[in-house]
């Protein structure tokens, strides 16, 4: 007959390993701010809001140009619970990388292209769209776009 030997060591090891788990996944889903966008069922009424990528160039005094990019419309206002799909179009500059803080939302806008992005936000808020290529001053400017939710 064949017994299993277990040696309490083993036991405390494997306890221990699987406390620090089930801490971590609990602090992870309890503590997580991100607000997940869904994808609405078919159906439901949906709102489009159209948004396409600018660019404004200028030349200072002094002979150096300048360029800058941005998301127009700025600002966009949506109700707590409304589904909306995003529609970007690429307009200027070849592509902008996004993500929207506070979320899991995340993709590409393409020169010529548009990119939908279905919207539904349970919590009230201003959410910050920004483009990952353009997300501070020394490299074209912010590309931020401001997500208003009532």
């Amino acid at each position: 007959m064949t017994f299993f030997v277990l040696k309490k060591r083993t036991i405390f090891l494997f306890l221990a390993v699987l406390t620090v788990i089930a801490s971590a996944a609990a602090v992870i889903y309890t503590k997580s701010e991100n607000v997940t966008a869904f994808n609405p069922a078919a159906g439901e009424n949906v709102r489009d809001i159209h948004m396409v990528t600018g660019e404004f160039t200028t030349t200072t005094a002094d002979g150096k140009e300048m360029e800058v990019y941005r998301w127009d419309p700025g600002t966009i206002f949506l109700e707590k619970g409304e589904n909306v799909n995003l529609k970007i179009l690429g307009v200027n500059g070849s592509e902008h990388p996004f993500y929207i803080e506070g979320t899991d939302i995340k993709g590409v806008v393409k020169k010529g292209e548009e990119t939908v992005v279905p919207l539904n936000f349970s919590k009230e808020g201003t959410y910050k769209l920004v483009c990952d290529v353009h997300s501070h001053h020394e490299n074209h400017g912010t590309m931020i776009a401001y997500i208003v939710v009532d």
